[in-house]
């Protein structure tokens, strides 16, 4: 059986992650994207890394990046280079809402050292504009 990766908000600290669903949850949408790592693949990439993948990735709609937008309710990262992402948008009518979270998967599955990447599109805690950064807020006229 996999180890289970340490789970927390990269928000608001780990009182969230006790919500995370399990890998696959029925009724979820889970886009993925990676490959397993193999043994020699050297070291897992920090936190900070799979952050700034994530702060690539831009709704169309919105000119802030995912992450600071306040859309990521999840992050973790497995001793073997598998990364779970809990996330969510902004409306669940959003256009992207099909794609968005892939991109996410691709962006962190780019990232060095990282093996498969597993993003589950979840509703619940519904997102607010209290969750964005205060760079986003700014960008944003909030």
């Amino acid at each position: 059986m996999q180890e289970e990766p340490e789970r927390r908000d990269p928000h608001h600290g780990p009182s969230l992650m006790d919500f995370m669903p399990e890998r696959s949850a029925p009724g979820s949408f889970v886009a993925r994207s990676g490959s397993p790592r193999s043994e020699d693949a050297g070291p897992t990439p920090g936190e900070d890394a799979l952050i700034e993948a994530m702060q690539t990735v831009y709704d169309p709609e919105i000119p802030v990046n995912v992450y600071d937008l306040g859309l990521i309710y999840g992050l973790a990262l497995a001793e073997n280079g598998d990364v779970d992402i809990e996330m969510t948008l902004t409306a669940p009518g959003c256009p992207v809402a099909g794609v968005l979270p892939g991109w996410v998967a691709d962006a962190v599955a780019a990232v060095d050292g990282v093996g498969e990447v597993e993003v589950t599109l979840v509703w619940d805690p519904p997102w607010t504009p209290d969750r964005m950064s205060d760079d986003a807020k700014l960008a944003l006229d909030f």
